[in-house]
């Protein structure tokens, strides 16, 4: 099936059959649980330059473990897919323009998204792997999503219909169940933390339906953040990943599933020897929820951060730049009963230094109502600051923070024009708050125009954003702005941090003092 959609984009493998295996196989007798232990696995023979003569004896224990997960949708005519409906729907043949060909193909597209079209069967194929005798089946969400029926074939072809136990949406996990009149062979999640870039790994999958395909490569990369959700920690390879491997493993040369292959990099649609995978040590805990409870729960503390770049880090006066900066707080949640404030700077929890992309994915590994340390940088000071973890609301709730609490009322003052950042901003008055449908309690400088090519357009501030605090001090008049800005010059910085309320909520931006863009 060929690919659409934008070019150099990541795809995900939704509509092809996929197969996966998992870590080393176990003897059939084995224990019926995911965390059994694996039976011995042959040593894959390198030579004196660590180049493997042969996978042929790891595959061929690997692949009985590897299934092919099949589903059935039903469409009707007016219903709205999502985008990747349309990247893995029928395509439409490419036919000179005008031609009979392309009317009749259009013509018959068209009959079938109609409003009063009958409703239509879509099937879809995707990969698992069997972690447990008893015939749990690890897969991507994005492969079962919203399937009517569920299917997994076994290597030997035999097909057994699949119940969904769980899935998590952030992390792209579904855990499957099916039921077998004997033990089936599964594979075991290894330690994706001892997967040092450079070692070679395999991949089992179904790409294009080709079932129990395998592929070899190396690690890539680690730790990368392909902004496909919240906990981003991808592992990057560069064994052949095609559309169809999704829910497939990526193995060690141990036999041992180190992550789950979930999305690839290509400006076409096939491999480009860049793929990810979920590391098996994110995936070992959320399949374990799922198979518990059949949903996740995720530690939380409410607040929204932003990496400390460079150029923050010069506003702040910070060294060196790391860390995550607090940009908003939860009125409610756990890390203002902790007294976090926007701004604070978290570099360590529980004594362990973090960067700010890291910080979500740390703190939703941490059991609900446990107590962690956070050490946190105010105002040129350390503190230890202890916060109990909350459980993470749904996404509704979370995706939105409160912002902090507003008080007072402040006359607003006429507008003003600040060409070196390359905006004008405005004081709060009832025109403004109409024109940009700012609620009454909004408090700040609203930028009524931005400079096309300046500092504010670079850095994606736009008409009608709101400017709330300068430097961590709240922004009320444009003459509270221009005042922090004067400070943050007459203390030689380099640059000066604006706290900036938009549609996607609050961010600190840093602009330079030294007149670079």
């Amino acid at each position: 099936m060929p690919f659409s959609g934008p070019a150099r984009s990541f795809l995900l493998s939704f509509g092809l059959s996929v197969s996966v295996c998992s870590t080393a196989l176990c003897s059939l007798s084995a224990p019926a649980h995911a965390d059994s232990a694996p039976a011995p696995m042959p040593q894959v023979t390198t030579d004196a330059h660590g180049v493997p003569g042969s996978f042929a004896d790891l595959a061929d224990r690997l692949l009985p473990a590897v299934v092919n997960v099949s589903t059935t949708q039903t469409m009707k005519g007016d219903s709205d897919d999502d985008d990747e409906g349309d990247e893995e729907g029928p395509q439409i043949p490419q036919f000179p323009r005008g031609s009979p060909f392309e009317k009749f193909f259009h013509d018959f597209m068209n009959r079938q998204n109609a409003p009063n079209a009958p409703p239509r069967k879509m099937q879809a194929l995707g990969s698992g792997f069997i972690i447990d005798p008893t015939g749990y089946v690890v897969t991507n969400n994005h492969v079962i999503r919203k399937a009517d029926r569920v299917t997994v074939t076994l290597q030997d072809n035999t097909v057994l219909p699949a119940k969904v136990i769980g899935h998590d949406d952030r992390t792209d996990l579904a855990l499957l169940k099916v039921t077998s009149p004997h033990p089936l062979p599964f594979v075991s999640f290894g330690d994706s933390d001892t997967a040092r870039v450079g070692n070679w790994v395999l991949a089992i999958g179904n790409p294009f339906g080709l079932s129990g395909t395998v592929t070899a490569g190396i690690v890539s990369s680690r730790g990368r953040n392909i902004e496909q959700g919240p906990y981003d920690n991808f592992i990057q390879t560069d064994a052949p990943i095609n559309k169809g491997n999704s829910g497939g493993p990526l193995f060690d040369m141990h036999g041992a599933v180190i992550g789950v292959n979930t999305a690839i990099y290509s400006p076409s649609g096939g491999s480009v020897g860049i793929g990810f995978s979920i590391p098996s040590n994110e995936a070992r805990g959320i399949i374990e929820q799922l198979r518990k409870t059949g949903h996740v729960s995720r530690g939380w503390i409410g607040v929204r951060i932003q990496d400390v770049t460079q150029e923050i880090a010069d506003g702040l006066g910070l060294k060196p730049a790391r860390g995550a900066l607090i940009a908003g707080v939860d009125a409610k949640g756990p890390a203002a009963k902790a007294k976090l404030e926007t701004g604070d700077v978290i570099q360590a929890l529980n004594g362990k230094p973090i960067e700010g992309h890291a910080l979500p994915r740390l703190i939703a590994d941490l059991p609900v109502d446990s107590q962690a340390t956070l050490s946190v940088w105010r105002h040129g000071k350390m503190q230890d600051l202890a916060v109990t973890i909350g459980t993470l609301p749904e996404p509704k709730e979370a995706t939105h923070p409160d912002h902090p609490e507003k008080t007072g009322n402040h006359p607003a003052d006429k507008s003003a024009d600040f060409s070196g950042f390359g905006l004008k901003v405005s004081g709060l008055t009832e025109t403004n708050r109409k024109k940009y449908r700012l609620p009454e309690d909004q408090k700040g400088v609203v930028i009524t125009s931005v400079t096309d090519g300046g500092a504010a357009a670079d850095r994606g501030l736009k008409e009608g954003d709101v400017i709330t605090e300068v430097q961590q001090v709240g922004v009320n008049s444009v003459a509270d702005l221009r005042k922090g800005i004067e400070t943050a010059q007459k203390e030689q910085r380099h640059s000066v941090l604006l706290l900036v309320h938009d549609m996607d909520g609050l961010r600190w931006v840093p602009f330079p003092l030294d007149g670079a863009h």
